[in-house]
């Protein structure tokens, strides 16, 4: 059994591996080039960063784990630095995922803008690594520095839009439809590849497409049928984009 256990120190992350015969190795990660600076972080004074970077942390978040809780105060954000996690509205003890987002990103940032309360749960999706931000720390220096407000709300939107993008076609497409865009969705933003290894169990998949367990694995059998897509255990294949998007379009 291999443990993980991490350290920082000034300008470096390092990760050290535990086995069963404890036997110890290091890998420096240089927080100087790590995207969350390359990016969001660029418009920084060494000064402003190195606040952010004092009361942050880095954990390890197991598949299914919640990190953030609907309704619930929260004093972070997270910085999805690897794996995927899911954004999921319980509406009277039924789960709708309004979007799902992959690393490398900023997580929680609707929270800043509604008193620190979580607005809906995020949850891994996979095991995942990020950093813990302290929020109140990162409200600073938004107010601080106007550049990195602007980078941060940019952020923030183009997540929003994906969720108002799903709530739309949830409401006004049939079940096919919504069934095409969520591959499309999959396949263009977060696996970047037409041939994928599907991380998302059938439940996640109907609660992501608004319909049932039932009904998605009818219509991805269908999808097989019509020679649309292929399908080998967790492996998708999109094998004709052109009749998808027309499935999404006239759905």
């Amino acid at each position: 059994m291999t443990y993980c256990i991490f350290c920082f120190c000034d300008n470096y992350v390092f990760l050290y591996f535990i086995n069963a015969s404890h036997k110890m190795k290091n890998y420096p990660v240089e927080c100087q080039h790590c995207f969350f600076r390359m990016t969001l972080c660029k418009t920084l004074s060494r000064r402003e960063f190195k606040a952010l970077y004092k009361m942050t942390k880095q954990r390890i978040f197991q598949k299914g784990e919640v990190i953030f809780k609907q309704g619930e105060k929260t004093e972070f954000l997270v910085f999805l630095k690897k794996g995927m996690a899911k954004l999921v509205y319980n509406n009277h003890g039924k789960d709708l995922i309004l979007s799902i987002d992959k690393a490398q990103s900023l997580l929680g940032l609707s929270n800043i803008l509604n008193e620190n309360i979580n607005f809906s749960s995020i949850v891994a999706i996979e095991d995942s690594c990020g950093c813990i931000i302290d929020i109140d720390i990162f409200k600073k220096t938004m107010l601080s520095n106007r550049q990195f407000m602007f980078e941060v709300m940019v952020i923030s939107m183009r997540l929003f839009r994906s969720s108002v993008f799903n709530f739309i076609n949830i409401a006004h497409k049939q079940s096919n439809g919504r069934i095409a865009d969520m591959l499309i969705f999959l396949s263009e933003n977060i696996y970047q590849n037409r041939s994928f290894q599907l991380t998302l169990s059938r439940q996640e998949l109907s609660e992501f497409a608004g319909c049932s367990k039932e009904l998605i694995i009818r219509t991805l059998q269908n999808f097989c049928s019509d020679g649309i897509i292929s399908i080998s255990g967790k492996k998708v294949e999109i094998l004709d984009i052109e009749r998808l998007f027309l499935i999404s379009k006239t759905g």
